[in-house]
């Protein structure tokens, strides 16, 4: 990771540290996710949840997530969905791929003297993989999953970065494609972004007021490169 002491190479407008979430920010996962979900619930013969609510569990942490996708299951069920969740997931998420003109987007933004970090609801171990596997294991300055901390929309995970990279909440944004990621910005004192590509609907976002709804990469790239 990058060092805590990098260099600003700009004067900025509002923002020193970016947050991204993951699934469905920067990674175009969300498909995959869902039939991952709903095949896993097919597996133990229950309820196979439609996509809205499949898509509305995506970014919080997978326990979390089971519960929220089925919450008439006993809880003694959960760990079981969550193994046949990580099978299928894991049987395709070699070919997930970077939204396009994110990589761009995130050098350009590095170069420029941003702080990158993730706040993401997947596992240490499942983010680990999903940067290696896009070669941006070296570009984020820090980073926090589900499984270390508290689950969106609990702000811990803004809070520790914020910590971690001795930044101050009020020059830092989240930004993400779901209402947890806006929640989470919103109980920890930061601005946030959402983003219309992911998996929650631009309506359920606009309802949490960010400063900015973005329809593409290129549309979130454009507005940071005027606006932070």
């Amino acid at each position: 990771m990058n060092t805590v002491t990098k260099r600003k190479k700009m004067p900025r407008n509002k923002f020193d540290l970016i947050v991204f979430d993951w699934d469905g920010t920067l990674m175009d996962s969300t498909a995959t996710i869902v039939e991952s979900i709903q095949a896993a619930a097919r597996d133990l013969g229950l309820p196979v949840p439609d996509n809205k609510t499949a898509s509305y569990v995506i970014g919080l942490g997978l326990q979390d997530a089971m519960q929220a996708v089925l919450p008439e299951l006993d809880p003694r069920h959960y760990p079981r969905m969550a193994e046949r969740y990580r099978y299928h997931y894991l049987s395709q998420d070699k070919g997930l791929t970077l939204f396009e003109g994110a990589r761009e987007m995130l050098l350009d933004l590095s170069a420029q003297g941003y702080f990158l970090a993730v706040a993401t609801g997947k596992s240490r171990v499942g983010l680990t993989r999903a940067l290696d596997t896009v070669g941006l294991m070296s570009l984020f300055d820090a980073t926090r999953c589900a499984d270390e901390t508290f689950s969106k929309p609990h702000p811990a995970m803004l809070q520790e970065l914020t910590r971690e990279l001795g930044q101050d909440m009020k020059r830092t944004v989240m930004i993400g494609d779901t209402t947890h990621d806006l929640l989470m910005a919103s109980n920890a004192g930061a601005a946030a972004i959402g983003v219309h590509y992911g998996a929650h609907p631009a309506e359920d976002l606009a309802t949490l007021q960010p400063l900015f709804g973005a329809d593409s990469i290129a549309d979130l790239h454009a507005w940071l490169n005027e606006h932070a």
